[in-house]
């Protein structure tokens, strides 16, 4: 039991990082680049992962590091960008916080990882957590804003569910650098033929991107991948719900915003949601 919980403390370093990045990303970097936006933060991500752990895909992981970049880097970075400039944060994170549910359901199916009833409850508490923290009386909501973020909730749910599939065997790291180099390549040719030129950085820009590629990427996606290796996609599903948890309370520390009591409840039930998605000795045997 005190392995899984170092398992989920690893794994929650994810969803931090992410609720950090759309911060950092609508204060300092261009709103005007999704494209490029989306490569300068995979393709260094990748390359760096990959000098670290200094593996080739062999085998079948060349095509399935391509599939994976696709799902994982390459469509959801768009699909986000898509969301988060047509919505509201809080309805985007609201449409997001499905995914612990659709992770369970597509594990069940893929990897045989049979959701129990403490797991459906916590997605259910936690998703009620979410909508207390984040929706207060949003006004008209774009239909291709929310197309958009259901697109990349399912996108990112099968596509992480796919690489624990497929995870047996192989470095985690080196899995994790092989997917965001893919999910780079695939994206900078897009953006030069879309986008033009690349843009021209600020020095702030570039810390940011910096912070973006190796804190919100490269160290979260490890972390992430390593968690859906050694802990139930169900429990990974609920830890993610700490990302809209983090921008609120980013927003209070950082903005000056003030905790209401409606966020209280909110935050209390997405906790509760998380605890009660936390791995036992029974539910790991299983």
């Amino acid at each position: 039991m005190e392995a899984n919980m170092r398992w989920v403390a690893l794994t929650a370093v994810a969803p931090v990082a992410w609720g950090t990045n759309y911060f950092v990303t609508h204060e300092f970097l261009p709103a005007d680049r999704p494209l490029y936006g989306a490569a300068l933060r995979a393709l260094p991500a990748g390359l760096v992962l990959l000098a670290l752990c200094r593996q080739w895909p062999r085998g079948a992981w060349w095509w399935r590091s391509a599939v994976l970049g696709l799902l994982n880097v390459s469509v959801f970075f768009v699909l986000v960008y898509a969301a988060s400039q047509l919505l509201p944060t809080s309805v985007a994170s609201t449409v997001m916080a499905v995914s612990p549910l659709t992770m369970m359901l597509i594990a069940w199916s893929l990897v045989s990882e049979r959701p129990g009833i403490a797991h459906l409850a916590g997605a259910a508490i936690g998703l009620a957590g979410v909508c207390l923290m984040l929706l207060t009386g949003v006004g008209g909501v774009s239909v291709p804003g929310v197309l958009a973020s259901v697109a990349a909730m399912l996108v990112s749910s099968f596509g992480h569910i796919l690489a624990k599939r497929w995870s047996t065997g192989v470095d985690v790291l080196a899995s994790t650098a092989w997917q965001l180099t893919a999910g780079g390549l695939f994206l900078l040719p897009i953006a030069a033929a879309v986008e033009g030129p690349p843009p021209e950085l600020s020095t702030p820009a570039l810390i940011a991107f910096g912070y973006v590629a190796l804190v919100a990427t490269a160290l979260a996606f490890a972390a992430w991948f390593t968690g859906l290796r050694h802990l139930p996609a169900g429990t990974v599903g609920l830890i993610g719900l700490l990302n809209p948890v983090t921008g609120v309370l980013l927003g209070i520390a950082v903005a000056g915003e003030v905790l209401t009591a409606q966020q209280l409840c909110g935050l209390i039930l997405v906790l509760i949601g998380v605890v009660l998605g936390r791995p036992t000795r029974a539910g790991q045997r299983q």
